[in-house]
């Protein structure tokens, strides 16, 4: 669905974006950009960034998001375990490299 809003350019160029955008694009967390591209058609977009710290940047690769998603899928189809402690754990794990 696109919508339309008229933005008034202030002093200095400050543009005021509407809460309700902010909020829908999480520009209202800490560290939220904002990109800028000039195209050449004259048209300005104006593209929702969140920065990511460079601790986590691994997290928001494309090879781990795809691997996130697998992991949710296998919790979605219910092939999880629980384990009470790290013991049963480990004795699992160990059972499996045994078994194969």
């Amino acid at each position: 669905m696109e919508r339309s809003y008229f933005l008034t350019l202030q002093s200095r160029g400050v543009l005021t974006l509407p809460s309700e955008v902010r909020r829908r694009h999480h520009l209202d967390e800490p560290g939220a950009h904002v990109e800028l591209v000039e195209r050449e058609d004259g048209v300005l977009e104006l593209r929702p960034r969140l920065s990511v710290p460079a601790d986590q940047a691994w997290f928001w690769s494309e090879r781990w998001q795809t691997m996130e998603r697998e992991v949710d899928e296998h919790v979605r189809r219910g092939e999880t375990s629980v384990y009470e402690d790290a013991g049963a754990l480990l004795r699992h794990l160990d059972a499996v490299r045994h078994s194969g």
